[in-house]
This record gives structure tokens, C-alpha cells and sequence, in this order.
């Protein structure tokens, strides 16, 4: 929640994944044109960015770090909907409470900005509303591709696919620094811990990729994994 995170180092004051890449230079451009003013929050690993059915007040930009977006089911499980890496923006609603709450994966810096000001620049600006109306779009064809990975891929193809979205979002040198752990994985793709290390180790055993480190991994087979993700 903001109001708890004011404690930490404030600072006053782009980019999503490559395929909506033009997000961050939006996000920039709306709050530059308006001259809305952005300030900066820093929060530390596993700390609560806002929480469930809070007031939907600001909306966020990643800086550095990395946040998951998630829900907690009635029994007990968490559901993550979506990470948010560098560049990426997240906290947009229809509604005026956020339907999920957020947290920093690891120590992350975000760049906030009021929605009530983002709202009034496009009560009056056409180009900043079509702006913000992409990114919603955006938004939207991530929750629609993740309901159908949930709902009619295998363990395999649903890992295969992760892999490919991480590898266009974060491959650096070909090689991509996850900073999320596996348990986060799981509960992005709705498998258990166990699941996500088997998959991973029988990819490794393929040759399809290998690891570097805890979280480090090289894709050496992009080509089978499309076709798993097919």
C-alpha cells in the first residue's frame, strides 16, 4: 500500500515487452505532455506496492526490479497475473479499486503518477486518451492470452511459453537473469513447484536450454520451443 511505503526513499522525479515496446515511450510522452508530475518510490523485495480491493489512486512504471501482480483464492493459493519487468506500466483499472494487489519480486523502484490526473489530461486530450486506451488494450490481450494458457496448454507447453515471453522481455547477450524464483513461476502458470522444476530440468536434459546460476538461463533451442508453444 503506498500509504505504508511512504517511509521508504522517495525521490522526486520507460519499456514494456518488445511486441508493445511504444507502452514506454506512451507512458513518458503522456505524463511529459501533460506535465503531470511523476515521483518515484523504492520498495524493498516482497514488499506490498498496494493491496486487493484498494483505492486504484496511482498508476505505476516499473524503473528497476520487477513486481507480480496477483490474487489470493479463498483456500489459500495465489494466482500471479502478470509480472512486471522494466519499462512495463500496471496499476490501470476500470473500476476504482484494484482487482489484484502487487508486489515488488525484488528490491524495485516504480514511477507513479495520480490517476485522477491521468484521467483529467485525457478528458482533454485525445492523444493522451488514445494512448492510455492502448495500454489498456495491452493489458487486456496479456489477461486473454494467460486465460488460455491456464486453461488449454499442458505443464510443458504453459513452461515453453513462459520461457518465450521472458526471452523477448529479458534476454540480455542471450541470456535471461529471471527474478522471479520457481514458485512464482508456478503460480503465474498454475503448476506446482515440483511441475516447473521438472519441466525445466527435463528442457535441460534435451539440450533446449541451460542454466547459469539459480536463475540464469540460455535458450539453445528457441525452434522446439515455438513448437511446443504452438
Amino acid at each position: 500500500m503506498l500509504n505504508q511505503s511512504l517511509t521508504g526513499s522517495v525521490v522526486s522525479t520507460k519499456i514494456s515487452p518488445p511486441a508493445p515496446a511504444p507502452v514506454i515511450n506512451q507512458f513518458a510522452e503522456i505524463t511529459g505532455h501533460a506535465g503531470l508530475i511523476a515521483t518515484e518510490f523504492s520498495y524493498k523485495k516482497d514488499e506490498e506496492i498496494y493491496g486487493e480491493d484498494e483505492p486504484a489512486e496511482y498508476v505505476y512504471q516499473v524503473i528497476s526490479g520487477a513486481v507480480r501482480s496477483y490474487k489470493l483464492l479463498s483456500d489459500g493459493r495465489r494466482q500471479i497475473g502478470a509480472f512486471h519487468l522494466p519499462g512495463d506500466v500496471f496499476g490501470l483499472e476500470s473500476g476504482t479499486a484494484h482487482r489484484l494487489a502487487a508486489e515488488a519480486i525484488i528490491d524495485t523502484t516504480v514511477r507513479l503518477v495520480k490517476r485522477r490526473s491521468l484521467e483529467h489530461a485525457a478528458n482533454v486530450d485525445v492523444a493522451v486518451a488514445r494512448k492510455l486506451w492502448t495500454m489498456t488494450a495491452n493489458d487486456l490481450r496479456h489477461a486473454e492470452d494467460h486465460m488460455l494458457l491456464l486453461g488449454r496448454k499442458t505443464a510443458m507447453e504453459r513452461v515453453a511459453t513462459f520461457l518465450l515471453e521472458m526471452d523477448r522481455r529479458l534476454a540480455v547477450a542471450g541470456m535471461m537473469a529471471l527474478p522471479m524464483c520457481r514458485r512464482d513461476i508456478g503460480d503465474y502458470l498454475g503448476l506446482t513447484l515440483e511441475t516447473v522444476s521438472r519441466a525445466l530440468s527435463q528442457l535441460h536434459s534435451q539440450g533446449i536450454l541451460g542454466f547459469s546460476g539459480a536463475r540464469q538461463i540460455v535458450l539453445r533451442n528457441r525452434q522446439r520451443l515455438h513448437s511446443m508453444d504452438a
